[in-house]
């Protein structure tokens, strides 16, 4: 028998069962705080999600099944001739392409204006991050202080500078205008990314004969993505869904695919077709929605990681 405080009788000890609860002490599984927490998140999401419950079904029903009233409820046959319509075959005025011309409008906008305004931006936000020149902070300031200003403020304004330019109701006009009133908030983003990274990289680029371009290219573009991630998004989303510039700045000819909705659902012509126009809006909301579901983790890396230091 082993003696008291012997090895043997300090193994058997430890080797005992411990008596009463192990561990942290167990939490209830829906308490009060979270019956509000989850409440109020499901009353968010059906605030949200009935009324694309009802563009979808609306979109795949005929127009009788419509005029019966069930706005609720799934479709009895489903179709997808509104599909068709909103797509090719919807009239606007004379023209009865549908939303395919507007959509293709809309992608020659989107590119040039994205690239245009993120290289811009990023040289911007570099400069002033890490090579501090004279007026920097001035400059600076003068460029947050014209991201708050109301933009129907600039609207003439910038209808006469384009007209001058001989840019007026073209394309390239409209690529102009989204990318100078995209380039403040993303100068900021790209800045304030940018200061974050420790300068000890640029120090030891500098003395290694990195130039400008060198750190730009070759250092600080490839540590960027996040941040691009977050630009290309809030670009994409914005210029996307514009409906005034493009109204202003073209001409019927080249209108973005959202003021082709417009002159579709506002159209006085013939019946009114809630099924072809639930499409149409769907169609022209797909793909902002495409993007932020390809991006959404970068999206919110990017915006965690730079987007709110300074």
């Amino acid at each position: 028998m082993a003696e008291p405080g012997s090895i043997a009788a300090l193994v058997a000890t430890d080797a005992a069962p411990l008596s009463g609860p192990r561990g942290p002490r167990p939490r209830r599984a829906l308490s009060g705080a979270n019956a509000v927490l989850y409440g109020t998140l499901g009353l968010a999401s059906l605030y949200y999600l009935l009324p694309l419950w009802v563009m979808v079904v609306t979109s795949l029903k005929g127009m009788p099944e419509i005029r019966m009233g069930n706005v609720f409820g799934p479709p009895l046959e489903v179709t997808f001739q509104p599909w068709v319509k909103a797509w090719a075959e919807a009239c606007t005025g004379i023209n009865c392409d549908g939303l395919s011309r507007g959509f293709w409008n809309s992608v020659r906008i989107l590119v040039p204006s994205v690239a245009l305004s993120i290289a811009v931006a990023s040289v911007n936000g570099y400069a002033l991050a890490n090579w501090r020149f004279r007026g920097s902070e001035a400059f600076f300031a003068i460029l947050m202080v014209g991201a708050f200003i109301p933009y129907q403020v600039m609207i003439y304004p910038i209808v006469i500078l384009l007209r001058e330019m001989g840019l007026y109701g073209s394309l390239w006009g409209l690529v102009l205008v989204h990318t100078v009133f995209g380039m403040p908030i993303l100068t900021l983003l790209f800045r304030n990314h940018f200061a974050a990274i420790p300068e000890e990289i640029v120090k030891a680029a500098r003395v290694d004969g990195a130039g400008f371009w060198g750190i730009f290219l070759r250092i600080m573009l490839p540590m960027s993505l996040p941040i691009v991630v977050v630009a290309v998004i809030l670009q994409v989303t914005g210029i996307w869904n514009d409906f005034l510039f493009g109204v202003i700045y073209t001409r019927p000819e080249i209108y973005p695919m959202t003021v082709q909705l417009n002159n579709i659902v506002n159209s006085v012509q013939g019946v009114k077709e809630y099924n072809v126009n639930m499409a149409a809006t769907l169609l022209t909301g797909a793909v902002p929605l495409l993007v932020y579901l390809v991006s959404g983790k970068l999206f919110v890396r990017g915006i965690a990681a730079g987007a709110v230091k300074g």
